[in-house]
């Protein structure tokens, strides 16, 4: 598959997808959440991927939501060889069902924060920068505020919902947002440790999880129980065959 605003590059169990939209400082498109779609899609289908590094070329890691062309669609230039489908950026994101480590070396703003609240860990530069600008531009940032709340207190949501100056990556590891600051050893580590685990054990791990939410306190564990007892008897008939 092609790509317009995206590569994926796949090796030694590790894919690699980056945002190629340096010129419009990654701002996403509807076609570029068709493509990152399509890609993980073939991320969680291919048995040889463990793990995802996310990262994005050019000084600005993703200013958000390409404006324009959600208010005039002619703008956005379609990938014909993927179905386009009006799917939200945070739902996409939230479906990829493997270890994803983004590292960030550029600023995220706006939708942006959706792409890495979507991922297992967000490592980010000290130079790195975050802000929520939407209130200014008129509008609130409504879907950033579901990913955030998968991170933090609802109330620090709203406050950050309603702050819209920048803020540094030692705020963001406070507030949850960033998990550490980016070293290329520890990415290292981590894309090791993962290229050795039972991946299909993880995505079952990482499902139930993403699925924890719509289940009733009171049955959570019996939930658990049976996610559990399906995984042992695949993995007893995996050792019998």
């Amino acid at each position: 598959m092609q790509y317009k605003y995206i590569r994926l590059t796949i090796e030694q169990k590790l894919a690699t997808l980056t945002l190629a939209r340096a010129d419009k400082r990654n701002a996403f498109t509807p076609s570029m959440i068709d493509e990152i779609a399509h890609a993980i899609n073939r991320i969680n289908q291919d048995p040889h991927v463990n793990v995802v590094l996310l990262n994005a070329e050019g000084p600005v890691f993703c200013a958000g939501m390409d404006l324009k062309t959600f208010e005039d669609p002619e703008l956005d230039v379609l990938n014909a060889g993927i179905k386009h489908d009006d799917r939200s950026l945070g739902d996409v994101m939230q479906g990829l069902l493997k270890p994803s480590i983004a590292v960030l070396q550029g600023d995220v703003i706006a939708g942006g924060f959706l792409f890495i609240l979507g991922c297992t860990y967000v490592l980010a530069a000290e130079h790195v920068r975050f802000r929520l600008p939407e209130l200014n531009l008129g509008i609130f940032p409504f879907q950033v505020m579901a990913s955030l709340a998968r991170v933090m207190p609802q109330k620090k949501v709203l406050q950050l919902c309603l702050d819209t100056n920048y803020f540094d990556v030692h705020r963001a590891m406070q507030l949850g947002i960033v998990d550490g600051i980016y070293e290329q050893q520890v990415v290292n580590q981590k894309i090791k440790y993962f290229q050795e685990v039972d991946v299909a054990v993880v995505m079952a791990g990482i499902s139930a999880l993403n699925e924890l939410t719509a289940i009733s306190p009171s049955e959570q564990y019996e939930f658990l129980k049976q996610r559990l007892n399906a995984l042992k008897i695949k993995t007893d008939n995996n050792k019998l065959s």
